[in-house]
């Protein structure tokens, strides 16, 4: 027995996923293809950091409103979660196929006219029509290859589509940097998202419906068929009874013809899906605001933030954090059939606790550490080339570096002979931009120069470290596990839309939080939020491990309660009357 009454699958390691695929290719070749849909996540994800930086050379409107940025960066977001929503009803009506390919043309369509924008509100509707593609792929990948997988194997084969998502950030760093120096730099950029969208419609062709979702529709022969190269003859038979069982439940507790809402409203009444509701949205929430696509989407920008002010140095600093975010990924492959969900995700908060509170610390240093405004400097370059609002400071002697970026419209040039030492505060024009850099001189907008920068950089490594492998995929297998067949639709995008919304949240404010709070705020901020999601997980997740679709139904019937060890399980019949 492990953790919370589960009772432990027959190797269900890695090494039992990388056998089973081999000697059956075609579960690995429905895994990777449906898989792409993360890929097509995680692009979008990690490609908008350094596209931005760009978008604002090109468009002075967007350098100057920090709304407008954070409206790029999020309206993907708000259009996923609108996906999400849609991808529930999608894959209940017309299947989990079906629903792939829908979002691999939306998300092409994206691709295409945020490549082509002539104006940031253009780019904005572009990065609505991707969200939209990414969030019905969100939850329909996970689901379709959880549907077709063998349960010992299903956690391991459902991180491939994490693995993808890490793969696809990386990926969408490495081509950031490959246009840098392009004619149309982040136009190719977006626009490249546009080929694995392709890739994926072409693929998932010749591959078959859910063989759980076909079942359902009444197409036995079919499903039958599929299951069939999957399972060898005797588990067939096994898993056609499973489904045989819960299908039946399933008309007898809801009918032939439940409407969407109906089924909405049924799922909301009935008991097992709440409890399940409460793990899935719970791990699902406490994943973003964590502050991951702060980190993601901002990735770059945070760099400025600890004292890079290249954009090109930048974006290859960023490629730490993505790179380990893929290697997590890994890792969880290896390891989440081996320790579990659950124990996973609890080590995972407290380390990405511990890493947001330090780093809190560090930006403290960085800004305290702040060089000063050398007053002579700062008038030299003549005209009216200074800082206005340093100019009428009622004590420009106690300004510093971070003083200045504070500032509406003005910028630090650092100083020529020490790089940490006073330096001028000027406009943010670009003649004035290219007059410090003429004396060979750095001009830093979003940070200030300082020694711990590489210091930061680190720790954010040190913290996808602990969230890669843990709070970064595991969520999303247990959204794939912890909803009746008849339900799993309706759950899954109910907590895909939770996380979409709480991913909404912490892009639209980051930007405004760092201008407000700070970066060691922010930072910490989102340290109190980690310690309040890992409360929410270890009381209300259980664990999953190993368990058939209808045995993690049985233990929610029974009711769920933590211990010490990280799992638990009620048993007792007046705890199971008393569960909510």
């Amino acid at each position: 027995m492990v953790d919370g009454g589960v009772v432990k699958a027959d190797k269900t390691e890695f090494t039992e996923c990388w056998r089973t695929s081999w000697k059956t290719p075609y579960i690995m070749r429905l895994a990777l293809s449906a898989g792409i849909g993360g890929l097509l996540f995680g692009y979008d994800t990690g490609v908008i950091s350094g596209a931005l930086l760009y978008i604002k050379d090109d468009f002075p409107e967007v350098n100057r409103k920090t709304w407008l940025q954070e409206t790029i960066v999020s309206m993907a977001v708000a259009g996923a979660i609108i996906g999400a929503a849609i991808g529930g009803w999608m894959n209940d009506k017309f299947g989990r196929k079906k629903s792939i390919l829908g979002a691999d043309i939306v998300f092409f369509v994206g691709a295409i006219v945020m490549a082509v924008a002539p104006a940031p509100w253009v780019i904005i509707i572009g990065r609505i029509l991707v969200g939209l593609g990414v969030g019905m792929a969100s939850m329909t990948s996970p689901l379709y290859i959880s549907e077709a997988s063998p349960a010992r194997i299903r956690g391991a084969l459902v991180s491939t589509n994490g693995l993808l998502i890490t793969g696809g950030q990386f990926l969408s760093y490495l081509i950031n940097l490959a246009f840098t120096k392009t004619k149309g730099t982040w136009r190719w950029m977006l626009g490249v998202a546009g080929v694995p969208a392709v890739i994926q419609f072409v693929l998932m062709l010749s591959l078959p419906e859910s063989p759980r979702w076909l079942y359902r529709e009444n197409k036995i022969a079919e499903a039958t068929a599929i299951l069939e190269k999957i399972y060898s003859p005797e588990e067939v038979q096994v898993e056609l009874k499973m489904l045989e069982d819960s299908v039946a439940a399933e008309k007898a507790e809801m009918g032939e013809n439940g409407g969407t809402w109906n089924r909405v409203k049924e799922a909301l009444s009935n008991k097992i899906v709440r409890r399940g509701l409460y793990a899935g949205i719970t791990v699902q929430v406490a994943q973003q605001f964590v502050g991951i696509n702060t980190v993601m989407y901002y990735s770059p920008t945070i760099v400025q933030f600890a004292g890079f002010a290249s954009n090109k140095t930048a974006l290859a600093l960023s490629l730490v954090t993505s790179g380990l975010n893929a290697v997590g990924s890994i890792v969880s492959m290896a390891c989440v059939d081996r320790f579990g969900r659950r124990r996973l995700m609890i080590v995972s908060m407290f380390g990405i606790i511990i890493c947001l509170v330090v780093l809190s610390v560090l930006f403290f240093q960085v800004s305290a550490h702040s060089p000063m405004i050398d007053k002579v400097d700062s008038v030299g370059f003549g005209g009216n080339t200074t800082c206005p609002a340093y100019l009428t400071a009622p004590n420009p002697a106690k300004w510093n570096c971070m003083s200045c970026l504070k500032a509406e419209d003005c910028g630090f040039c650092a100083s020529g002979g020490n790089a940490y030492g006073a330096g001028a505060c000027l406009s943010s024009l670009d003649m004035v931009k290219g007059a410090c850099k003429a004396q060979h001189r750095v001009w830093f907008t979003q940070g200030c120069p300082t020694k711990f920068g590489i210091f930061a950089v680190l720790l954010l490594g040190l913290y996808i470290i602990c969230y890669s492998p843990g709070m970064g995929t595991v969520p999303w297998i247990v959204n794939s596990e912890i909803y009746p067949l008849r339900y799993r639709g309706v759950g899954g995008g109910m907590a895909a839309v939770s996380n979409w919304v709480s991913n909404l949240i912490v892009s639209e404010t980051f930007l405004t939080l760092t201008e407000h709070l700070g970066s060691a705020g922010t930072f910490l901020l989102f340290a109190a939020f980690s310690l309040t999601g890992l409360v929410f997980i270890f009381f209300l997740v259980p664990e999953t491990k190993g368990l058939p679709f209808e045995e993690v139904e049985k233990m929610l019937d029974k009711g769920y309660r933590p211990t010490l060890c990280c799992g638990g399980q009620s048993d007792k019949p007046e705890e199971k009357a008393n569960a909510v």
